[in-house]
């Protein structure tokens, strides 16, 4: 049977006579004892490892095996966010510290390696993070340590882990990838690949030359030859690629494989498929936009095959013309402490999510805030400012454009103008999140990962908020 926790601490017979290192330590020793006061959190958190740490298992010094605890993984995963470290740096640091490995109550255990700790962060879903979120916002509002007569919304940007994308590097991209899956077939089973030869290096010269072309006076008419002789190629490795997986798919139902080389065939013929798929989504386009001079809309664009859920954003931000992510609306009182967020997968329109936010404020609170404060880009109407005025006594939301008497008098009455001074705050926020605790970019792969990546962040960033306070 897996544990949930293990609280029985160790003895600590070097304290620190330095101030800074005693406030290093206060700020762990606080965030240790809400995690205790919540068991709640951890019993969530454990229904998703229960299962996965059965085979997280370490030899230790007297060559035992050793298994860890649901506690000691949450744990070793708030240190990576704020310490700001990857998944490889937190684990030689927590090893190498005695004070983070009594936090992660590792104590003189062995400590997991990086691998086994990267395959139980992903274990935990974004649903889990959004629900210890939640209990830690309701503690936080039983205990009184955060009001809700204020509310302050903002919407950000998170990239994802992509090169810039242009036609050219996605076509290399997916020739690349098709080339080291076939020879990996090739591996496996010789007779299913023949003896073809591959010829990435062309396809690369050929990415190579576009990319030193392109912004050129009259490239246009030089780049069109090199794009029919990519696409050409890209599509000649696709389809070979495809008759390489029907030929894996025969092996697997003539049993010519044995029970390993089974399961690498299937995974290959997942790996195929699935590259291919995306693979005629990058040819497509690059057809239809350098060869045929259509302007395909970006909600019909690939921008990576590695991360294909990845969305362009127009933000009209100075320096950031465009950004490749997902934006992140985040929902913060006045104490910091942020009481709900949402990832989208598809960029919202920000005037709708008003009513949502307030009704989430309300399920924690048990009633509406006393003062909402937004950006312009939640304005939609007088109507429905009139209809939110109706739950909430002050609405700091100013109006794009032109503005009537009335509109310009509201806008300039100190009490909005206090209100948007207390909307500012979320910026500094939104910063702290991005600079210190790394979500400015998403490295975990896949949509479900970049959604919990937010949740953890936000959770990690809440317990460092009431820590302090």
């Amino acid at each position: 049977m897996r544990e949930k926790i293990n609280a029985q601490t160790e003895i600590d017979f070097q304290p620190s006579a330095l101030r800074l290192t005693n406030a290093y330590y206060a700020k762990y020793e606080s965030i240790s004892r809400i995690l205790d006061d919540n068991p709640a959190i951890v019993e969530a958190i454990h229904r998703d490892l229960r299962k996965p740490l059965k085979y997280a298992t370490v030899k230790g010094k007297d060559g035992r095996p050793h298994r860890f605890t649901s506690d000691q993984v949450l744990r070793i995963l708030l240190c990576q966010i704020i310490e700001g470290a990857s998944l490889r740096e937190i684990v030689i640091r927590i090893d190498d510290s005695n004070y983070l490995r009594r936090f992660a109550r590792i104590y003189n255990g062995p400590m997991m390696d990086f691998t086994t700790l990267d395959k139980l962060k992903n274990s935990i879903p974004p649903e889990t993070w959004k629900k210890v979120n939640q209990l830690l916002a309701r503690h936080a509002v039983q205990e009184e340590l955060i009001s809700g007569e204020k509310v302050r919304l903002d919407t950000t940007a998170v990239e994802t882990h992509i090169h810039y994308p242009t036609d050219s590097t996605l076509l290399w991209d997916t020739c690349r990838v098709l080339s080291r899956l076939i020879e990996r077939a090739r591996e496996l089973d010789p007779r299913a690949v023949g003896d073809q030869r591959l010829h990435p290096k062309r396809a690369k010269r050929l990415a190579q030359q576009i990319g030193r072309k392109a912004g050129k006076e009259n490239a246009a008419s030089q780049l069109k030859p090199l794009y029919m002789d990519l696409i050409g190629r890209v599509e000649a490795v696709s389809q070979w690629a495809g008759e390489v997986r029907q030929e894996l798919a025969n092996g697997r139902k003539c049993n010519r494989y044995g029970l390993l080389d089974d399961a690498m065939a299937q995974a290959l013929i997942g790996e195929l498929e699935h590259y291919r798929e995306l693979g005629g989504k990058v040819i497509d386009q690059a057809r239809r936009r350098v060869l045929l001079g259509e302007a395909v809309p970006n909600d019909q664009k690939l921008f990576s095959i590695f991360e294909p859920h990845t969305e362009l954003l127009k933000r009209g931000k100075a320096g950031k013309e465009v950004e490749f992510g997902h934006m992140i609306q985040i929902q913060q009182v006045r104490q910091k402490f942020i009481t709900d967020y949402v990832a989208f997968e598809k960029k919202p329109v920000e005037h709708q999510l008003l009513d949502p936010a307030m009704e989430s404020h309300r399920a924690l609170f048990g009633k509406y805030p006393k003062e909402a404060a937004a950006d312009k880009g939640y304005y939609e109407s007088v109507d429905a400012l009139k209809d939110l005025r109706k739950k909430v006594k002050l609405v700091s939301i100013g109006k794009k454009g032109m503005r009537t008497e009335e509109e310009t008098e509201r806008e300039h009455d100190p009490a909005f103008r206090h209100a948007q001074r207390f909307r500012a705050g979320v910026e500094g926020t939104i910063s702290f999140l991005k600079r210190i605790l790394g979500l400015l970019r998403c490295f975990n792969k896949g949509w479900e990962h970049f959604a919990a990546t937010v949740g953890a962040t936000v959770f990690s960033h809440n317990l460092l908020v009431l820590a302090r306070g």
